[in-house]
């Protein structure tokens, strides 16, 4: 009859107060106790975004004053429906943190109540416009560290680093609403890699996700701050622009391509053949499908340059 393969092992007498493995107890090696260099004092304050288009962001309070509102001056920008330009203030008074209402349209309200002026507390709920909601709260390192992995992994894509599709699409719905309420311009360029498949072919899949990687970057430093750029599928982005014209943002694009056409794409000694065609179009205030409209015009845009030889912009100019 056979054995197994514990009969083969050499026996070992067990002296009293030995213990079996099961019963020995499991030992963890430099083990730091929390709240030395594991776990930091929660002395960092911050606002995280519950509800709205910037669901999941944190912004830390830094300064003795910082704005809230849809400026882009504003420290905490929001762009939701409903959130006055200069909206609310946070400032420091002695060692506590205050909230102050800057008469805005629709106020400020903190656990259901309307504010004034308010002293914050650890896990205060701040309503600002129709549907954005703010936790004031206070981080240490562990919790700061978490907070942000969590941000970017459910608004961003996880190759480039750039926004990904689902918060574009709710960002736009949102500018969308605002451009068509305050008759401001917005536009919207969407780019698309030349011949990105002969890359894949030649080169291999790694390959193009360096350039898709590379490209963003280089993309992204063209940009303003209030910009959105964002992965739109495979290798096509999108770049939404704020209070931008029709022919500014033209302009933009060409700077874009002609950026890309120089910038050194390599594989080891091998330069690859990366261009980029764009189209632009601007959103018509009217239009009762503003966010689809202009969706469908900067493609059809972006078809244009791609049938007209690529490596080119095309601007939609609305002729209705």
């Amino acid at each position: 009859m056979g054995q197994g393969p514990d009969s083969r092992r050499p026996s070992r007498s067990r002296r009293p107060g030995d213990l079996s493995d099961d019963e020995e107890p499991t030992m963890i090696g430099r083990a730091q106790p929390f709240g030395d260099k594991s776990e930091g004092k929660r002395d960092r304050p911050y606002f995280i975004v519950l509800a709205g288009s910037n669901l999941g962001k944190t912004f830390k309070v830094e300064g003795e004053t910082l704005a809230i509102g849809r400026s882009v001056d504003a420290q905490i920008r929001l762009t939701d429906e409903g959130i006055s330009r200069k909206h609310a203030r946070v400032f420091l008074d002695h060692e506590d943190l205050w909230i102050e209402d800057l008469k805005s349209a629709n106020g400020t309200i903190i656990n259901g109540v309307p504010i004034g002026r308010q002293k914050l507390r650890d896990g205060d709920k701040i309503r600002v416009g129709a549907t954005t909601i703010l936790k004031f709260t206070y981080h240490d390192d562990l919790e700061d560290n978490f907070q942000q992995k969590m941000y970017d992994a459910a608004l961003q894509d996880g190759l480039t680093r750039a926004f990904n599709k689902r918060h574009f699409l709710d960002r736009l719905g949102v500018e969308v609403a605002y451009a068509r309420r305050h008759v401001s311009p917005l536009t919207l360029i969407m780019l698309d890699v030349d011949h990105f498949k002969g890359i894949n072919d030649r080169f291999g899949h790694p390959a193009g996700d360096q350039v898709l990687v590379q490209l963003a970057q280089v993309v992204a430093g063209q940009l303003r701050q209030e910009d959105l750029f964002a992965r739109y599928g495979g290798e096509e982005f999108a770049v939404l622009c704020q209070g931008v014209s029709l022919d500014s943002a033209s302009v933009l694009a060409e700077r874009v391509r002609a950026t890309i056409e120089a910038t050194a794409f390599m594989l080891e000694e091998e330069r690859l053949p990366v261009t980029i065609s764009l189209g632009v179009a601007a959103h018509i205030s009217d239009a009762d499908d503003g966010a689809t409209r202009l969706i469908a015009d900067s493609d059809a845009a972006l078809y244009e340059a791609k049938r007209g030889g690529r490596n080119r912009v095309e601007t939609h100019r609305n002729r209705s």
